[in-house]
């Protein structure tokens, strides 16, 4: 075979193989690990509302759910958790205190952005986040940030997210949020988002809930966390946006404790 052959066959080879690890959505720990140079991060205008017609993603996680039918090409770039230079303010801004866990000074920054109603939200909620609190977020590594991104598809999810908000204004942003996640299905079906927090709160503690709920100051703070998660071309969720040294680590998918564990241990011993 000629050289001219040879260099061809090689060059189709490595375009087929960059193609497989961007539609298999990689873990980050192996994204870190094929990752090149890092590249700028887009920063598009920021819109109030996603777009497009909402359907659920029929990729290889069913669970995962995108915000439209026709972004599977960003959904493949964010998927790819290769890392890209941060902005100038650091990609953190509008933090809410209430809906934000561990020290401002931690090394690595998480902002999780989710939907109460997405299925993939509950399983990385019930399944990783206790012991990512446990053992990053207590213990000072890691500064977990809450984000509503409630996806167009879901009847009740923008109201579930005002619930879980109220309570948290209160400091009952725990309770809600288990609530929530653990009866997914049964208010899915009925609606009752009001009964399903009630159940988990005192009765003084839902008046000031649903008087936050009715007042519409919630309602703007759910609107920035849409507006973030667009400038960072979430379209699918959970999706999580790790923040180190200068860098921002996207990565869309319910993540296991495992590969998580793995992945924050990887960026806290890169110096």
């Amino acid at each position: 075979m000629s050289r001219r052959a040879v260099t061809a066959v090689a060059v189709v080879v490595v375009l087929i193989a960059g193609r497989l690890l961007v539609s298999r959505a990689i873990h980050p720990v192996a994204a870190a690990r094929y990752g090149a140079e890092p590249v700028a991060a887009p920063r598009p205008e920021p819109k109030l509302a996603a777009s497009g017609n909402a359907a659920r993603a029929t990729s290889d996680s069913p669970s995962r759910e995108m915000t439209s039918a026709g972004t599977s090409e960003n959904a493949a770039e964010s998927r790819n958790a290769s890392p890209q230079l941060a902005p100038a303010d650091g990609g953190v801004t509008d933090v809410d205190p209430h809906k934000a866990f561990g020290s401002k000074n931690a090394p690595i920054i998480m902002e999780v952005f989710s939907d109460f109603q997405c299925p993939a939200c509950k399983t990385l909620f019930l399944t990783t986040n206790r012991q990512l609190m446990d053992n990053y977020v207590t213990t000072g590594k890691v500064y977990l940030i809450h984000r509503d991104f409630p996806l167009p598809m879901h009847a009740h999810s923008r109201v579930a997210a005002r619930y879980a908000r109220a309570a948290a204004e209160i400091g009952k942003v725990e309770p809600a949020e288990k609530a929530l996640f653990e009866n997914q299905e049964k208010w899915e079906q009925s609606g009752d988002i009001d009964g399903t927090v009630a159940a988990v709160l005192s009765s003084a503690d839902m008046t000031k809930v649903r008087a936050l709920v009715k007042g519409g100051t919630l309602e703007p703070l759910i609107d920035k966390d849409v507006q973030l998660g667009q400038m960072y071309r979430v379209n699918q969720t959970p999706t999580t946006v790790f923040h180190s040294k200068g860098q921002t680590y996207p990565y869309s998918s319910a993540m296991s404790y495992e590969i998580l564990h793995q992945f924050l241990d990887q960026l806290l011993s890169q110096k």
